[in-house]
């Protein structure tokens, strides 16, 4: 290309800018939240970083698109959105008969029951019922979290290889010399056939996991059960993990199946 030319898309692309300006629309969207589902031209400036003048040009294209519509008090979710989510939930959303199981598991047991499924260095919640206890753990479908602590997180790296232990380590508070605790953390649970937190990532919470195992022979998830510590005394720590083994191979066998354990 000649000095003074204008680019074509596919130099602009090459050069970075049409990637860079996919990732500002992107940030304009993680915007909006369920706290926040309207967004003034105001914040969207000051939550970006982004001239004004580019904002405004971000913005005719998103609501062009149908992703952003606008709303007397600024900019809302649009019809483009809901699609692409409806999308999403029938590819993403686990089967009713593994539902079902959870269900079961969390009115039998008192507790929540939330099935993760890991991704890069965190753990994801694609499925959760939660306890019938008005005291209950809560979290919610899409959330992440660490592998650095967590029963659900020594399930799930028991297959990890050495160079994600030391990932994990170092995205974690205590650094590299965490690595050993990570990997003797995942050996007992791969020989006690289940694990247990307490307190290591929510205070006063206490978690059992056990594996859900895929066709290669594999932990492709946990399912676990949380909630107050005081609820979880040793006696029931082992009759948690026994009934929550039972529900995993239940699920095993049905052939659990998931795109982001698939990913991983």
């Amino acid at each position: 290309m000649s000095d003074g030319e204008p680019q074509t898309d596919v130099e602009r692309e090459q050069h970075g800018t049409g990637v860079r300006s996919v990732r500002r629309a992107f940030d304009i969207l993680n915007l909006l939240s369920e706290e926040r589902p309207v967004i003034t031209l105001r914040e969207i400036t000051e939550g970006t970083g982004l001239a004004k003048t580019t904002v405004l040009r971000l913005m005719q294209t998103l609501e062009e698109t149908g992703l952003l519509r606008s709303h007397p008090s600024g900019y809302a979710a649009g019809p483009g959105l809901w699609r692409w989510a409806y999308l999403a939930r029938s590819q993403w959303e686990v089967p009713q008969e593994t539902r079902k199981v959870m269900r079961d598991l969390a009115d039998r047991l008192g507790e929540t029951v939330n099935l993760f499924v890991a991704r890069d260095l965190h753990r994801i919640c694609v499925a959760h019922e939660e306890s019938p206890r008005p005291l209950r753990h809560v979290v919610d479908v899409g959330d992440e979290q660490p592998l650095w602590a967590g029963a659900s997180s020594k399930i799930l790296l028991r297959d990890a290889s050495d160079a994600l232990l030391r990932r994990v380590a170092l995205a974690s508070p205590h650094g590299e010399a965490h690595v050993e605790r990570l990997r003797a953390w995942a050996t007992e649970a791969a020989e006690r056939g289940y694990a247990v937190s307490s307190s290591e990532f929510d205070e006063g919470l206490t978690a059992v996991a056990v594996p859900i195992i895929g066709r290669t022979g594999k932990a492709v998830a946990s399912l676990s059960l949380s909630g107050p510590s005081h609820r979880f005394p040793y006696e029931a720590v082992e009759h948690f993990a026994t009934d929550l083994a039972e529900a995993a191979a239940l699920l095993s066998a049905q052939g659990f199946d998931h795109p982001l354990s698939q990913a991983h």
